[in-house]
């Protein structure tokens, strides 16, 4: 039987912490409540699970006698209308959730929250900007939900500031990070706009928010376009029929300059996040482009011609299902302008028998990343749904099987 004491205690802090009163700024007194339903949804449902019903009034109880809560019963019934947190006991049940179910208390979050912000306010000049801003919160109570995350952008900036070395934009995050990949994946939209605020840069309407980063010797390595499908490419005066490369093709986005236009025989066209998942499909009716991440300069000037000569297209990506994939998503679609569709990134794929072996449980940054796109209602029922079940998946699992179902239109139904 699930037990409900933590996500009981957790629920109440979390409700309190973000309240005016935590702040020291509340002007009406409200008591921190919650209900039932919070901890089991259907709590108050006719076809409830009468064992989680009790789970959850046991936990209640529980939490009573240790004076952290009290609570309110429906007239005539055992059933708890409303669960409140006694407020004096915020730092003792902090604690105890620290010691009994690891989790981070207010006052072990402000102490790390200070350390940060010690440790690299006099690194360089943009991080002692960014760290300035993150003392001001810190005097009113305050410490962002992503502070965690904060540290991978403030070690950057201190690098970034100091470098005087030509460098391709993974050999700097090698430098930083120990990973070649960690600093496009995690930190770089965090980094090039603490940049651009420090320099009062913003982007200018034809601009990418990493370009900032060429004034500090930055660059990206040269971009290649990688296509498969049936389509048709006129460059400098001659055609090419890319439908004849069965695997596909590629070549240096330099030849953008000398293309004419792009003629798409299929209803679709697809961005694929990963190599190895663009190498094995081959979909009827579907076009792709392999992304590789998130979405440079010359892929984004080549989806918007693609998009401006074939105007009857439906435009869809297809990636990872976690934190990652889903921003590299979001971006995709905001420097385009375009509306990409999501294939294959949804519950079914999390619940498919086929993929249970390869699901992952969530990092605490991408628990953190998560919840910060749970506000975005394009993402918001899926986040949920991983959240709440821990999981995350690669779509490399996907695309595997992705060929063998022969019915592939039931895949892009909206």
């Amino acid at each position: 039987m699930e037990t409900y004491e933590k996500k009981l205690l957790v629920a109440l802090v979390e409700k309190y912490r973000k309240s005016k009163k935590d702040s020291g700024i509340n002007v009406i007194t409200r008591r921190t409540r919650i209900t039932p339903d919070k901890l089991y949804k259907a709590y108050k449902q006719n076809d409830a699970d009468l064992e989680k019903i009790e789970a959850v009034n046991q936990a209640v109880y529980r939490c009573r006698e240790r004076g952290f809560l009290t609570f309110e019963q429906e007239g005539f019934s055992n059933e708890i209308r409303t669960i409140y947190l006694v407020d004096e006991k915020i730092e003792e049940i902090e604690r105890y959730l620290e010691e009994t179910y690891q989790f981070e208390s207010r006052y072990a979050m402000k102490r790390r929250f200070e350390e940060l912000i010690a440790a690299y306010e006099n690194g360089s000049s943009a991080a002692g900007y960014e760290c300035g801003k993150l003392r001001q919160l810190l005097e009113k109570n305050q410490i962002p939900q992503n502070y965690l995350q904060l540290q991978d952008m403030l070690k950057a900036l201190v690098f970034i500031e100091k470098n005087e070395r030509e460098l391709f934009l993974r050999e700097a995050s090698m430098l930083i990070y120990g990973d070649s990949k960690y600093l496009e994946e995690n930190a770089l939209y965090l980094v090039c706009r603490a940049l651009r605020e420090y320099l009062e840069r913003p982007c200018q309407e034809d601009e990418l928010e990493d370009e900032i980063l060429e004034e500090y010797h930055i660059v990206r390595e040269r971009q290649k376009l990688c296509l498969k499908g049936n389509m048709t490419i006129r460059i400098a005066g001659r055609e090419l029929d890319l439908g004849a490369f069965a695997d596909g093709v590629e070549f240096f986005a330099d030849e953008l300059k000398r293309l004419e236009w792009i003629n798409i025989r299929t209803r679709r066209f697809m961005t694929v996040e990963n190599r190895t998942s663009w190498l094995r499909l081959k979909i009827p009716d579907v076009a792709l482009l392999y992304l590789g991440g998130y979405c440079v300069r010359s892929q984004r000037d080549f989806l918007k011609k693609v998009c401006c000569d074939n105007p009857e297209l439906t435009f869809w990506h297809f990636g990872d299902m976690d934190a990652g994939g889903f921003y590299i998503h979001e971006h995709l679609c905001r420097i385009t302008g375009i509306p990409f569709r999501l294939y294959r990134m949804s519950r079914k794929e999390l619940e498919n028998p086929h993929f249970q072996s390869s699901l992952r449980p969530l990092t605490q940054q991408d628990q953190i990343r998560l919840k910060s796109l749970e506000r975005q209602e394009t993402y918001r029922e899926l986040v949920t749904y991983m959240l709440e079940q821990n999981v995350k998946l690669e779509q490399e699992i996907v695309s595997f099987y992705g060929t063998e179902n022969e019915n592939m239109e039931e895949y892009f139904v909206c």
